[in-house]
């Protein structure tokens, strides 16, 4: 049986994609902003990895980082309503860009979209109280 296992981001600039990501709720070692591969388990086993577009270059000369902003959609389970308000105002504060402030959406979460370093979109969200 195959099951995914891990979930891979390509990064412009790794300091700044951790540094975001620390924002939103990862715990990342700040030793880890100068490596071009970092991996980051997750809460249930599942991995996400980020990867310098360098790197990836390294390993496949023919690759390129395309037209656009935007690789991938990630979504992060937050402990509650106050902790999407929190990390939507943390990571805004910091520069970010908002999709969507937080909203309590018809579907019963607490939700917020932003965007990070590379323009993906990041979704956080908690069941509304």
């Amino acid at each position: 049986m195959t099951m995914l296992d891990a979930v891979g981001v390509v990064v412009a600039d790794m300091a700044a994609t951790l540094q975001f990501y620390r924002m939103v709720g990862l715990e990342i070692p700040d030793s880890q902003d100068k490596d071009a591969h970092v991996e980051v388990e997750l809460r249930g086993g599942m991995r996400l990895m980020f990867d310098t577009e360098e790197l990836l270059t390294s390993i496949n000369p023919d690759w390129s980082a395309g037209d656009g902003p935007g690789r991938i959609s990630l979504a992060f389970l937050c402990d509650g309503p106050d902790d999407v308000d929190h990390a939507h105002h943390q990571v805004v504060d910091a520069g970010y860009a908002s999709v969507k402030a937080p909203f309590d959406a018809f579907w019963g979460q607490r939700y917020a979209t932003v965007l990070d370093p590379d323009g993906n979109s990041v979704d956080l969200f908690a069941p509304a109280e």
